[in-house]
């Protein structure tokens, strides 16, 4: 995992911003209607297809 182009690195970043569980407050100011993250996705069976760039 040492060198990675910065394009990579930046669709990775972007990623793992991506997959956070969803903040307390949102839950409380839709009173419950948005629970989780939908685009939650798991590191170990959900792969990104990101190509060496």
């Amino acid at each position: 995992m040492g060198v990675k182009s910065l394009n990579k690195k930046m669709k990775l970043a972007k990623e793992s911003r991506k997959i956070r569980r969803l903040p307390a407050f949102v839950m409380i100011r839709t009173k419950r209607k948005v629970l989780f993250n939908k685009r939650r996705r798991d590191w170990r069976t959900d792969k990104l297809r990101i190509s060496e760039d």
